[in-house]
């Protein structure tokens, strides 16, 4: 029950109406078994709408996407096959660990999605702690400060870079890179995606991307 309202649905309304307005309540670790309220402005971390959409050849296993037990293993073995992190983030990334239950300090025991180590072409390495949810699940901040709390005790000399991905209609793959600024969790990145067949991919996409890539 706690582990649904902390990550995946909102606080009954009775808890909701009693937070001052414009602000919410979330639930934090505060130790191993123990858990504390805390007013933060925004919960939930929401892809933007009417964003342009890139569409990227398939790779996915066939059998793979038959077979995905949920839509979160699903979207995150299409971030895999597909190597969108990389596109996304514009470096070499690398899965290390799906599904990663470890301890932090002072808060417990957490749960990684997935944990993905990254080099760019200055040799800057990158600890990338990806989150995932499907079309119906909620992406929230309580989990980004527990990833970003994780790789900086974990992996303190490399520069973290949270990920949320999230399936949106239309078989597009929102991915927002993340960062904590004094607590707060904010979009500093974001891009859509939509897996289609190469032959999808039209000279007029192309011609459209390479201008984008020049304006940049």
């Amino acid at each position: 029950m706690v582990y649904t309202f902390r990550f995946r649905k909102e606080l009954p309304k009775s808890i909701k109406d009693s937070a001052p307005k414009g602000s919410e309540w979330i639930i934090n670790l505060a130790g191993s078994g123990q858990y504390r309220f805390e007013l933060v402005s925004d919960a939930w971390i929401k892809p933007g709408e009417g964003r342009v959409v890139i569409k990227v050849p398939d790779a996915t296993p066939a059998i793979i996407a038959e077979h995905a037990l949920s839509d979160e293993q699903a979207l995150l073995a299409i971030l895999r096959y597909n190597r969108l992190i990389d596109t996304f983030l514009r470096a070499t990334c690398y899965s290390l660990q799906s599904h990663l239950r470890t301890q932090v300090k002072d808060m417990g025991q957490i749960e990684v999605d997935e944990l993905y180590l990254g080099v760019d072409r200055r040799g800057v390495q990158y600890v990338i702690p990806v989150q995932a949810k499907g079309g119906k699940d909620k992406l929230g901040i309580v989990q980004v400060r527990q990833d970003v709390a994780f790789c900086r005790e974990r992996f303190p000399h490399l520069v973290c870079r949270p990920v949320a991905a999230q399936f949106m209609k239309d078989k597009v793959v929102a991915l927002m890179e993340l960062v904590d600024d004094c607590g707060k969790i904010l979009v500093a990145n974001e891009t859509h995606f939509r897996l289609v067949p190469a032959g999808e991919i039209s000279s007029e996409d192309l011609d459209r991307y390479c201008a984008a890539g020049e304006d940049s």
